[in-house]
């Protein structure tokens, strides 16, 4: 009995210990936490050009935000809570898929927040939000926990509380005063509805940091000065081939200009660009005819509309609208291509290849073309280019005919359309019927439609990737063949541009010291200039998302999977002149692997883990029970291999569902393409086919399998094979 009552003594004694802190009330939390937050700016040429929150997490000088806070190629300055500043010395962490990033900056005995477990938190809950709305004081509203909720891909905290702008990145809180997660989205249909990224995701960045120095992040997305002329501000920035324009420019009505330092035609030329703004309140187009300053044309949407203007100079005086015109061709919210043709003595404007602007004004000629934009709309350009006729070319007239003949419809002309409706009106539910069914049938031939230019694109990317693969071994270009595996998926995305930031990567090398000196004090410079430099790592999300296996968000993010990140690492090292390095195909992880010389002993790189260098011992006893590696899985990997490990990272396991299985046959059809021979993929797809209903390419797929069974295969498994062919064959 007393052993008992000693038990539960000490039991008791263990619960007070462990007992949950008492929650605060509002006031006492603002006092107390108010010391953690921080305001963070974005620093531009004339001052600020961003504001939002964040908070400390460790008491050497990490600062917790979003990723969009902090943008990119901007010096960084962190306001404490007493109105002291630091600079912002690294980036320290990001993650673009959660919007997330640490920020580190010179500075001791900061006042650290508590971190909570945000997969602990209950519904109903009350939770606090903090931060620096529109750049204000610090400030603090008190709300609940409404739900956990899947946006694109992540689990977020949706809560019922205001976030204002400038809020962003600051801290959720439980009502003892611990961090739950950190402010990020505000919700667009009401103000008192918002969401936060859970904080166990902060964690991991944490314990995973991809730290890029200042120095480096300020190159990021900048704008080649070789290429393009920045005049009168504004925030442009380039990443993966889109131009953005951020911010007002320094002109009047918010103008600011960036040319093209590309020579325009002399006499007639023409311009292009593809444009989206983000609203119609600002104008954002083509600039042409370029003092280099304040005097050009512009042609660009704004309103709805599309104007053509002359600027003869720097302000509003010397503004000449030549053109303001409706088009049922522009598509506000949407990219539209903007076509310019500039005569000696007219010029012609086009919006998605139709006319909208002819005039015979001729005030300015020759000098430069590029984009402009004004006042505070955000807008994206791709596609610029400058030539002497841009004009897209007619279809081959039997080809157009033919495609033609399948979206021709019924519907009356316009000119013809009240004769036709009054006609209607006779039993307008039985012409409603009637013209039900007609859509109906439209309707589906443009899904049929739809369907055939996707399979268009696909093959055609897949005729791209053979052509490529067919090249001698040491010609291949391995990273150009993993951006036409993803452009395979969007063909939104653009190849050359991502092949561009890639020169430019070499460029960065090309003449290094340590690059030159050999094999070892190459790779060790390789590793500083991706992960200690660029802050390229492994990815902490969704290690199974197939957007880990596209080339173009690697370069995008600086996160990929191991097999995507050794791409990168090995063409880079090719194209560097590197000797001895090549990709390794271990089982359960892909490294890349060097020798110095012919006969030297071989060395792995685990570039998930930030470019760890290991032993081949040492990684055996990480991948395998046995802690051996056989030597197949040593031999450098030819390139055809690893673009089919890559697929098969992307064809996953998920057949459960006809969606699945229809996504994933594009993979299977690109495997087979390479590699005809691969039974596995031959058999999987079959069955897939047989599954959607698509009996003729089961049936081809199960023949294929029966003409190529090994000889000494199993009898009975052909016998199955047989049966099978002959059940397609009576359905």
């Amino acid at each position: 009995m007393k052993r008992l009552l000693l038990l539960l003594s000490i039991s008791s004694v263990c619960f007070v210990v462990k007992a949950a802190p008492k929650a605060k009330s509002t006031a006492d939390l603002a006092e107390s936490i108010a010391p953690s937050l921080v305001k963070i700016t974005q620093l531009g040429r004339e001052g600020t050009d961003g504001i939002g929150s964040g908070f400390i997490v460790s008491a050497d000088g990490l600062i917790a935000t979003n990723l969009h806070v902090i943008g990119e190629a901007r010096r960084l300055q962190v306001e404490m809570h007493d109105g002291k500043t630091h600079a912002v010395t690294v980036v320290h962490a990001t993650d673009a898929h959660r919007d997330l990033a640490l920020l580190k900056i010179d500075a001791k005995g900061l006042k650290p927040l508590p971190l909570g477990d945000s997969k602990k938190v209950r519904q109903g809950e009350s939770v606090v939000a903090m931060g620096a709305p529109e750049g204000l004081g610090f400030s603090i509203v008190q709300g609940v926990l409404s739900a956990t909720r899947e946006i694109d891909g992540n689990d977020m905290l949706q809560i019922a509380i205001p976030i204002e702008k400038g809020n962003s990145g600051g801290p959720l809180l439980d009502m003892q005063g611990r961090v739950l997660g950190i402010l990020t989205l505000k919700h667009i249909k009401t103000d008192n509805l918002g969401f936060a990224m859970p904080v166990n995701a902060l964690k991991e960045l944490i314990e995973e940091p991809n730290p890029v120095p200042m120095n480096r992040w300020l190159t990021i997305g900048v704008l080649n000065p070789k290429l393009w002329k920045l005049h009168l501000g504004s925030q442009w920035s380039q990443h993966a081939g889109v131009i953005r324009a951020d911010l007002p420019g320094d002109g009047f009505g918010g103008r600011a200009l960036c040319l093209s330092t590309q020579k325009v035609p002399e006499e007639t030329f023409e311009i292009a660009a593809t444009v989206k703004l983000d609203d119609e309140s600002g104008a954002a187009g083509l600039a042409f005819c370029s003092d280099g300053g304040d005097r050009h044309y512009g042609f660009y949407p704004s309103g709805g509309k599309l104007r053509l203007t002359r600027f003869d100079g720097p302000d509003v005086y010397s503004w000449t609208i030549l053109a303001d015109v409706p088009s049922e061709a522009y598509k506000a919210g949407e990219w539209n291509t903007l076509r310019v043709r500039v005569e000696p003595e007219k010029i012609t404007c086009f919006v998605n290849g139709k006319q909208v602007i002819e005039t015979e004004d001729s005030g300015l000629r020759g000098g430069m073309a590029g984009l402009c934009k004004f006042r505070a709309t955000v807008a994206d350009y791709r596609s610029f280019r400058i030539g002497a006729d841009l004009t897209e070319k007619p279809l081959e007239p039997a080809m157009a005919s033919k495609f033609r003949s399948e979206i021709e419809s019924n519907l009356a002309e316009a000119s013809t359309r009240d004769q036709t409706l009054n006609k209607l009106l006779e039993d307008p539910a039985a012409a409603r019927r009637v013209i039900s069914e007609q859509r109906k049938k439209l309707e589906e031939e443009a899904g049929k439609l739809r369907e055939l230019e996707r399979e268009l694109h696909r093959r055609a990317m897949t005729k791209e990737i053979l052509a490529e693969l067919e090249k001698p071994e040491p010609e291949v270009n391995l990273l150009r063949c993993t951006l036409l595996l993803s452009r395979h998926d969007n063909p939104e995305i653009d190849v050359s541009a991502y092949l561009n930031a890639f020169k430019a990567m070499v460029a960065d090398l090309k003449d290094d010291a340590k690059i030159k000196k050999g094999t070892i004090p190459a790779v060790k410079r390789l590793n500083r200039y991706l992960f200690e430099e660029n802050g390229f790592h492994g990815s902490r999300g969704d290690y199974e998302s197939r957007s880990n296996s596209y080339m173009n968000e690697v370069l995008d993010d600086r996160e990929g999977l191991p097999i995507t990140l050794s791409v990168l690492y090995v063409e880079l090292a090719s194209k560097l002149g590197i000797q001895g390095v090549f990709g390794v195909p271990l089982p359960g992880k892909f490294m890349v692997g060097y020798r110095d010389g012919p006969e030297g002993e071989l060395q792995l790189v685990d570039v998930f883990e930030r470019g760890k260098e290991l032993t081949v011992e040492q990684a055996a006893l990480q991948l395998t029970d046995s802690g051996e590696l056989p030597e197949q899985f040593l031999e450098p990997a030819t390139k055809r291999d690893i673009l089919l490990r890559m697929l098969r990272n992307l064809l996953g396991s998920g057949f459960e569902e006809t969606r699945a299985i229809r996504e994933s046959l594009p993979y299977l059809d690109l495997v087979l393409a390479i590699d005809p021979k691969a039974a596995m993929e031959r058999l999987t797809r079959a069955q897939l086919r047989q599954r959607i209903g698509e009996k003729a390419g089961a049936r081809e797929d199960v023949n294929w399998l029966i003409e190529n069974f090994p000889d000494d295969g199993p009898p009975e498994m052909v016998q199955q094979l047989d049966r099978w062919l002959q059940s397609l064959r009576e359905e």
